[in-house]
């Protein structure tokens, strides 16, 4: 089963992913820097995360371990945004963003050897 984060929770998410395992304090005082929440915004979301299984707290100091990893909830998301707008179709979503900008000549050989790969 697959926890659903809002955006907001990603943003605790993403500062633990990135910082490893953080107290309480050290994660708002980055999101208070990045995105101007203060504390207690910040701590409601914490336990949030803690309370959908995405979080463990331990002591001392408000400790927070990220129980998944950033790629599970990065495939969980994609295929959501798949089912959610391009019917179900992969693709649709890797049309849409080859459509989106010009793509260098070093960008098309990168997804033509990801492609590659899954042949």
């Amino acid at each position: 089963m697959t926890i659903k984060l809002f955006d907001s929770e990603l943003k605790v998410m993403d500062v633990l992913w990135r910082e490893g395992d953080s107290t309480a304090k050290h994660i708002s005082d980055i999101l208070k820097e990045e995105v101007g929440w203060n504390m207690n915004t910040t701590y409601t979301l914490i336990k949030r995360c803690i309370k959908k299984g995405a979080i463990q707290r331990s002591e001392p100091n408000f400790m927070c371990h990220a129980l998944i990893p950033k790629e599970e909830v990065q495939e969980a998301e994609t295929n959501e945004l798949i089912n959610k707008i391009y019917d179900g179709s992969a693709d649709k979503l890797f049309t849409a963003l080859l459509g989106r900008k010009k793509l260098s000549s070093e960008q098309i050989e990168k997804l033509k050897q990801i492609v590659g790969e899954w042949e």
